[in-house]
This record gives structure tokens, C-alpha cells and sequence, in this order.
């Protein structure tokens, strides 16, 4: 295995490197969204984002129109962030595993 590719895996794996959700959530958007969606997109009346499960859908939506490919993991990141920084919708609560 090359030695920089080595490098790039410890790092990766790295506790102390890791992005938490919040973090990846204003990383993705701030690069991919933000070029279109300014604050005042978030704001206006005829925002289609009412809830937590249409915000989620709208981020999904536009992740698909720009083939970004995000993971499910990348989408709730991006659906997170939008909701602390602009939202404030209620999260569904997860449900419990039986």
C-alpha cells in the first residue's frame, strides 16, 4: 500500500478528525447549495419546506437535481443543519428497536 494513501486512511479514521453531522451538514451545504440557496431562499412565504419531513424531502430533492449522490447519512447532515440554523421544525423521534 503506498505510503501516502496510509496516511490518508489513519486520518480518515481519526476520532479527532471525524466531522460530526452538524459540521458535514454546513461542509455540504456551504459548497453545494448555498451558490442557489441564499438565506433569504429559507425565509420567503413560498418556502416548501414546512416540516421536518418536507425539509428532508426538499434536501433529498435537490441533492438528486444536482447528482451530488449524497448518502442517506449526507442528506440528514444537510437536513440537520438547515433545521438548527434556520428551521427549528420538531424531529421525529426515533423510534425504538424491539
Amino acid at each position: 500500500m503506498p505510503f501516502a494513501l496510509l496516511v490518508l486512511l489513519v486520518a480518515l479514521a481519526s476520532p479527532a478528525l471525524a466531522q460530526t453531522a452538524p459540521e458535514r451538514g454546513a461542509l455540504l451545504y456551504g459548497n453545494h447549495c448555498v451558490e442557489c440557496h441564499g438565506v433569504q431562499m429559507h425565509w420567503r412565504e413560498q418556502r416548501l419546506a414546512r416540516d421536518w419531513t418536507s425539509l428532508k424531502y426538499q434536501v433529498r430533492r435537490w441533492q438528486g437535481e444536482a447528482r451530488l449522490q449524497w448518502s442517506e447519512a449526507d442528506i440528514d447532515a444537510v437536513t440537520r443543519h438547515l433545521n438548527d440554523t434556520i428551521y427549528r421544525f420538531p424531529q421525529p423521534q426515533p423510534q425504538a428497536r424491539r
